[in-house]
């Protein structure tokens, strides 16, 4: 909502909003762009008498502001719906879906065009480092051009219960993996592979679909019909990566089938990013760019804010920000910093389980596995107000044994990781929120040097 708060500022409208605990770094991107932020949702901002009140689906019936809205006969709209008719139309749309991945694919497939001198616009879910905003407008007013989209399977809105993306008719339609998620809206994986299958229904004949061929789930989307052209990748037959090399410089080549391309040095390590380079590299050509050239802007691209984002180094101790919040991106994260740091470094977790599955603890028994790399785990669950967890965290994470422990206030759990630390330790920070400002709280926390000699 933040991204399209900028992306209508841009179009020339005069645009306010309200939300409730907004945080970096989407809060500062707001202000940089004078826009008004208000907090919580007052029934009296409906004297702003606005044209138009474009609604996000965090808020529900009850909501003080959407109860008069309504009272008053006000228009209102959702969020994906206003983009896809106000923005993306006439426009090449590239949208990006999957559970996981979505953020970095869209990010490497809007650098890559930027690279080649397309000047797509994007709407982003997490902040571009290449590009210091996560929403821009496409080429110039009037024209058509790219646009590249995190095309999200989560609810529209209270009042629109489909999925955000099948607003979005994508001319390149990127499915990257596809695992159960969001057990606050879905029963089970069958009811989002329905929704998967609505977004393949509203993709043109003449468009392109590409797909991780190695995921089951997304196969039976496509079997249940598919009437554009399927490009796979993660497949032998398609594009795949080989010679692998996971070291200091995590590189591979690029092939598609017989043909190799190039070797790529890519700055985020492991499988999943492999993955996510390739959906990006497809896209991309689909869109006229060169594998080659592909290659060559992903070998300078940046990263992603809170994507193992380093936050600051004290006393030799080094705090990472990700945005982990599902116990496969838990894993892929923690993994991946492990190939980054060796085997003899020490990986603190630190973990705010807060997304609405999460909380409802739907996937809490695969939390220990998620983190079995790490050395340590200190899990931060709230057991009273609106964040409070529906389960015990030490009673989740018990199979780890004395590696794992557990706070409910946030000021200890600070305390007893600055406590454990030793110089050449990385603290891990995995939340899909604010975590009240832990990341600084770390490393103010931190003396100025720190003893070696620490026990575990």
């Amino acid at each position: 909502m933040g991204g399209l708060a900028l992306l209508a500022r841009t179009a020339g409208h005069r645009v306010t909003g309200c939300d409730a605990n907004v945080y970096p770094p989407m809060s500062d991107q707001l202000n940089a762009a004078g826009i008004e932020l208000i907090e919580g949702f007052d029934a009296r901002q409906l004297a702003l008498k606005p044209d138009l009140f474009v609604i996000g689906n965090v808020v529900s019936r009850g909501n003080p502001l959407m109860e008069a809205i309504l009272d008053a006969g006000a228009r209102f709209v959702s969020g994906p719906q206003w983009v896809g008719e106000q923005l993306l139309r006439g426009q090449w749309v590239l949208a990006v879906a999957g559970t996981h991945g979505k953020t970095t694919t869209s990010s490497m497939l809007a650098w890559i065009l930027e690279y080649a001198g397309l000047r797509p616009g994007f709407l982003i879910g997490g902040v571009p480092l290449d590009f210091g905003v996560s929403a821009r407008a496409a080429a110039t007013a009037g024209e058509a051009g790219l646009f590249v989209i995190e095309a999200d399977e989560y609810d529209t809105a209270f009042f629109d219960k489909r999925s955000k993306f099948v607003h979005y008719f994508p001319r390149t339609a990127v499915l990257n993996n596809l695992e159960y998620d969001h057990a606050d809206i879905f029963p089970d994986l069958a009811a989002i592979e329905t929704q998967f299958h609505h977004l393949l229904r509203s993709v043109a004949r003449s468009s392109k679909i590409i797909v991780n061929g190695a995921d089951a789930a997304l196969e039976r989307v496509l079997g249940r019909g598919s009437w554009s052209e399927v490009e796979r990748f993660d497949v032998a037959s398609a594009w795949h990566t080989t010679a692998i090399d996971e070291g200091a410089r995590h590189s591979f080549d690029v092939a598609f089938g017989t043909r190799t391309f190039g070797r790529l040095n890519l700055p985020e390590a492991g499988a999943h990013n492999r993955s996510n380079a390739l959906a990006a590299l497809a896209a991309a050509r689909h869109a006229g760019v060169p594998p080659a050239l592909a290659i060559e802007a992903l070998m300078k691209f940046r990263g992603v804010k809170r994507r193992m984002e380093e936050r600051g180094t004290r006393a030799g101790i080094t705090v990472y920000d990700d945005f982990a919040h599902h116990p496969t991106s838990i894993a892929t994260t923690v993994a991946g910093l492990r190939r980054r740091v060796g085997a003899d470094a020490r990986i603190l977790a630190i973990l705010e389980p807060r997304s609405n599955t999460m909380k409802l603890g739907a996937m809490k028994a695969q939390l220990p596995g998620s983190l079995s790399e790490a050395d340590l785990v200190f899990c931060f669950g709230a057991r009273e107000g609106k964040g409070a967890l529906g389960w015990d965290p030490a009673e989740a994470l018990a199979p780890l044994g004395e590696r794992a422990r557990c706070f409910d206030r946030l000021d200890e759990l600070v305390g007893a990781v600055a406590g454990s630390a030793r110089p050449g330790d990385h603290l891990l920070v995995m939340s899909n929120g604010g975590f009240g400002g832990v990341h600084q709280k770390l490393l103010d926390a931190l003396p100025a040097t720190v003893s070696s000699a620490r026990t575990p």
